[in-house]
């Protein structure tokens, strides 16, 4: 089989506008952050030029050695740009012609060309071929290569200003994702351009954009589907417009919750379901004593597995949840906390109750769903909402039997028996000093710590066998050690006012520990797994204790019954 290469090709311009065929020389991979791209060598028999970048979802050509050196194919879809006065032309779409055992070898004597482009004032080796016309406009999917051009976009995510400083000066910076109907990318701004159009766009609109320099897009710092982005330039054009039929508001490629147990950890990607639950927002420092406040969703799909997804900052404080809407998020992490789940990042864009296929269908299915549906978790969930618990299960402690890695958990218990012997010691009264003292024979108290004798003491509960309890539910019992503040909670009093007791009342300081004995509480615990002559044992430390909202227990109690409920009947 023979075909015909497009001769005169190459010196085009706007190959865009027609589909050449080129025979492929050569290929030169290059791999970036992990990501191999290819850029070919084409030839049109006349000339050849290795300025055609393969787009990355087309790698499948190469290495199912479809495409290779001396095969022919047509370029079907292209973009053309300058980078350092060198021509590039992104391929985005091409059809193997014929493969390289086919062709027998290379066509004709091409002669390769530099793509260079010649800026004082010299003619340039790429020419417009005559009659052709020029781009003047484009989408998303294919950005456009020409020094004047315009889109109609939506924007869907805007970021907050940011600023930089380093050996070479200082500026500002943001950015902002517009979509239309072809794709979606990247579009920043920097210090002017920052002043002239941050103050202009608002997110959800529709805006006409003009003109803007493109440039590979950094995949570090964005999860958008698009290998290119635009940077804005004194030339740039952005209007409102108030036509908007047909931009779409968001484009997502949704992942089923079903299928994240199969995806890598850290994959940035998109999911929407509907919220079943959501957690009261709580405030929380991070490590390096910011505070941060988080909240956690509990979504589900029509697959009927349910994952946690967590928001934070002014997502966490802002949304929503009473009527249970469906949730459309777009570039969030998928992490291995407790088992799979999802975390918002700066740049997630987080849409409720978008008008899109896939959630109309959500909700009729949500609306349809068999009372008795049985919930697959992917995400183990963590109680620390109001009152200590959280309303979709509290662990029982036979839990605690089974967790081999340190885990902070909540649970509901009674204290069964409490351990009194030794449970003060005398400790140093200096400030965050809490070593045990040794009495002198003046009667004064030295710190070796310190290196500092005092008049005086000050009664500390011993760690870790302090106010040693035994707390039970109603499936396990289990041996707790207090902390200094969580034991004085529990008990009612200071270390301090314990002591005298200790000293001068012996039954009023009994007195103390048979008063917390069947009294139930919800205890914030951490347990871990110590290794003690050779023998294994769980060590759970009791962090806090808070009181026991009943109405709030009550509740979560019945929602289980009914949970468990429904369970049994689609079982029977």
């Amino acid at each position: 089989m023979s075909v015909k290469l497009t001769q005169g090709a190459i010196e085009v311009k706007a190959i865009s506008s027609f589909s050449p065929a080129f025979q492929n020389i050569c290929e030169f991979p290059t791999a970036k952050e992990g990501h191999t791209r290819y850029r070919l060598n084409l030839s049109d028999g006349v000339h050849c030029l290795s300025c055609f970048l393969l787009a990355t979802h087309l790698n499948h050509l190469r290495e199912a050695e479809l495409l290779e050196p001396n095969c022919v194919c047509v370029l079907k879809k292209t973009v053309s740009s300058s980078l350092a006065s060198r021509r590039v032309v992104a391929v985005l779409d091409l059809d193997v012609l014929l493969t390289a055992a086919e062709t027998g070898g290379k066509i004709g004597n091409p002669a390769q060309l530099t793509g260079e482009r010649k800026t004082s004032g010299g003619r340039s080796s790429l020419t417009k071929a005559p009659g052709m016309a020029s781009l003047t406009g484009s989408g998303l999917g294919s950005p456009p290569p020409a020094p004047s051009w315009t889109i109609r976009a939506r924007v869907t995510v805007k970021s907050h200003i940011r600023t930089w400083s380093n050996s070479r000066g200082e500026g500002k910076f943001f950015s902002f994702d517009v979509v239309d109907q072809s794709g979606e990318i990247r579009i920043l701004a920097f210090n002017k351009q920052v002043d002239k159009f941050f103050p202009r766009l608002e997110q959800n609109q529709v805006y006409l954009i003009s003109n803007g320099s493109l440039k590979v897009a950094n995949k570090q710092f964005t999860s958008l589907n698009n290998d290119y982005e635009i940077a804005l330039s004194p030339m740039s054009r952005i209007a409102p417009c108030h036509d908007g039929r047909g931009v779409p508001s968001l484009r997502c490629l949704f992942v089923p919750i079903a299928q994240l147990e199969d995806k890598e950890p850290d994959t940035i990607l998109d999911v929407i379901g509907v919220c079943e639950e959501a957690e009261d927002a709580v405030h929380i420092t991070s490590k390096a004593g910011e505070q941060l406040t988080k909240r956690a969703l509990t979504l589900i799909d029509c697959s009927g597995k349910t994952v946690t997804l967590t928001l934070w900052g002014e997502q966490a404080q802002m949304f929503d949840a009473s009527r249970h809407p469906v949730v459309a998020i777009k570039g969030a992490r998928l992490s291995t906390f407790d088992g799979r789940s999802l975390s918002a990042l700066c740049s997630t864009t987080l849409t409720v109750d978008p008008d899109i296929p896939e959630a109309s269908a959500l909700r009729a299915w949500s609306v349809t769903r068999p009372p008795a549906l049985v919930c697959v978790i992917l995400s183990r969930v963590r109680p620390v909402g109001v009152g200590g618990f959280h309303a979709a299960g509290v662990p029982t402690l036979s839990l605690v039997r089974v967790w081999v890695q340190a885990e902070d958990f909540s649970c509901v218990a009674t204290v069964i028996a409490s351990y009194k012997e030794n449970c003060l010691y005398q400790a140093c009264p200096g400030e965050s000093c809490y070593k045990k003292v040794c009495q002198l024979d003046d009667g004064r108290y030295r710190c070796d710590k310190c290196g500092t004798d005092y008049p005086n003491f000050e009664y500390r509960f011993m760690l870790p066998v302090s106010a040693r309890v035994n707390l039970a539910d109603f499936g396990h019992s289990v041996w707790a050690t207090c902390f200094q503040e969580a034991a004085e909670t529990l008990l009612g009093i200071s270390a301090d006012q314990l002591g005298h007791l200790k000293e001068t009342d012996e039954k009023a300081f009994n007195k103390v520990f048979r008063k917390i004995q069947y009294t139930t509480h919800v205890f914030r615990s951490r347990v871990k797994l110590q290794r003690y002559d050779d023998e294994y044992r769980l060590k759970v430390t009791v962090m806090e204790v808070l009181p026991v909202d009943h109405q709030a227990y009550c509740r979560r109690l019945l929602d289980n019954i009914l949970r468990h409920a429904r369970n049994v009947f689609a079982l029977a």
